[in-house]
C-alpha cells in the first residue's frame, strides 16, 4: 500500500488521449509535441514518445529534460534567454523560438547551425483569465508588428503562435484562425513551419477532432508549411488522479474534511485560478468541505457530495490532477511533496518515486 498523499498516473486513460493524438496527426499530417510546461513527468514518457513527435520548452532545464528524457524533435522556447544558457540551449534544441526580434538579434547568428523561429502574438486569444491570457495588454509575448518581423524574415524559418487556453470551441478556433491567415499571411507564406501552441482542448468529450484534422491540413497546405501543436493538457486531461487521506473531521458550520495534502502545495493552479478541485462522482446526502492540511485558510480543494459520511483514514481521489501539478509541487510549510505512481496497462501499480526531507532540506539552504 503506497502511502499518501500521491499522484497516480493511469496509464490506459493516457493511451485514450494518445490514441486522439494519432488520429489527429495521421488526419491533418501536423506534429504533436508535448509541453512540459504543463507535464514533464518522464516516467510515462515511454507510453507517450510512441504517439506524439517531441516536446517543446519554456526554459534551458525543460529542453534539457526533453532531450534526454523524451528524445525526438526537441524545440527551444523562452521568454528571454541569458548569455550564459544559450549555447548549452542550441546545444539541446533541433528548433529554437525566439521571443522577440531584439533576443534573435542578439542569439540569431549563434544559434545558426539549427532552425530559428520567432514567437508572433495575434493580439487576441481564448483565455478567460486575464493571468494567463498572451494578448493581454502590453503582453510580453511574442511580436505583432508585421512590417518589423518582415524585416527579419530572411533569418527564421517558422512561427510559433500560442492564442489558444482550454478552448474547447472548434467554431471560435476555426474563426481565429482565420484571422491569422487573413492578418499574417504574408509572413506565414514565407516560413517553412508554423506551431500553433497549445490550449486546444481536442481531447474532451465530443470534441470534432476529424473538422479539427481537416482545418490544419488545408493551413498547411495553404501556406506550404509543417504544422505543430503543442497539447499539454489535452495529452494528460483525466489521465491522473491524487490520492488523499481523511486526516481529521470538525464542524464550524459546515461539516469539514482535513486531508494529507495543500491545494497551495501539490494543486498550485486550482489556487491562483479560482477554482475547485473535481472529486468523482461528487453526489450523495453528506456534503463536506475538503480542506487542506497547510496553514493557509484558503487552502480548501472545495465543497463536494458524499453517498455516505466521511471518516477518518478514508481515502479519496482528486481527479485531473496531471497539469500544472506535479511541475508546480513545492514545499510550502514543510508538506510532505506526493509521490508519483503510475497504474501501468496490465492494472499493476508502480512506485517510481518518494520525496522525503533530504529533499526538503536540499531544496534550501
Amino acid at each position: 500500500m503506497i502511502q499518501t498523499p500521491f499522484y497516480l498516473i493511469d496509464k490506459a486513460k493516457l493511451l485514450r488521449n494518445m490514441e486522439i493524438i494519432d488520429r489527429l496527426r495521421d488526419g491533418s499530417g501536423a506534429k504533436a509535441l508535448l509541453a512540459l510546461k504543463c507535464f514533464a513527468t518522464w516516467s510515462a514518457f515511454d507510453l507517450m514518445r510512441e504517439h506524439m513527435d517531441g516536446t517543446t520548452s519554456s526554459s534551458l532545464y525543460e529542453l534539457r529534460l526533453g532531450r534526454e528524457k523524451f528524445g525526438k524533435e526537441t524545440h527551444a522556447y523562452s521568454v528571454a534567454w541569458a548569455d550564459h544558457e544559450i549555447e548549452e540551449a542550441v546545444g539541446y534544441a533541433d528548433k529554437i523560438i525566439f521571443n522577440s526580434i531584439g533576443q534573435l538579434e542578439r542569439f540569431g547568428n549563434r544559434a545558426a547551425h539549427i532552425e530559428r523561429g520567432l514567437r508572433l502574438n495575434p493580439r487576441f486569444s481564448t483565455s478567460g483569465f486575464d493571468l494567463a491570457d498572451p494578448a493581454r495588454p502590453f503582453s510580453r509575448l511574442g511580436e505583432w508588428d508585421a512590417v518589423k518581423i518582415l524585416e527579419v524574415i530572411d533569418r527564421i524559418s517558422g512561427f510559433m503562435i500560442h492564442y489558444n487556453c482550454e478552448n474547447a470551441d472548434f467554431d471560435l478556433f476555426d474563426h481565429q484562425l482565420g484571422r491569422i491567415e487573413a492578418e499574417f499571411g504574408d509572413l506565414l507564406e514565407k516560413v517553412k513551419w508554423v506551431s500553433l501552441g497549445g490550449g486546444i482542448h481536442f481531447t474532451g468529450e465530443g470534441y470534432p477532432v476529424d473538422r479539427l484534422a481537416r482545418r490544419l491540413k488545408a493551413f498547411g497546405e495553404k501556406f506550404g508549411v509543417q504544422v505543430y501543436l503543442e497539447p499539454g493538457e489535452a495529452a494528460i486531461t483525466n489521465s491522473t488522479t491524487l490520492e488523499v487521506t481523511v486526516l481529521d473531521l470538525l464542524n464550524n458550520g459546515k461539516d469539514l474534511a482535513i486531508v494529507d495534502s495543500s491545494i497551495e502545495a501539490h494543486m498550485l493552479d486550482l489556487l491562483i485560478y479560482r477554482e475547485n478541485a473535481k472529486i468523482a462522482p461528487d453526489e450523495g446526502e453528506h456534503e463536506y468541505m475538503v480542506c487542506g492540511k497547510s496553514c493557509l485558510a484558503g487552502d480548501i480543494f472545495g465543497e463536494f457530495r458524499f453517498p455516505e459520511r466521511l471518516n477518518i483514514g478514508d481515502r479519496i481521489s482528486v481527479q485531473d490532477a496531471a497539469g500544472y501539478t506535479m511541475v508546480k509541487k513545492n514545499w510550502f510549510n514543510g508538506v510532505n511533496m506526493p509521490s508519483i505512481a503510475i497504474r501501468e496497462l496490465d492494472g499493476s501499480i508502480r512506485l517510481v518515486r518518494e520525496f522525503g526531507f533530504e529533499d526538503y532540506a536540499s531544496s534550501l539552504s
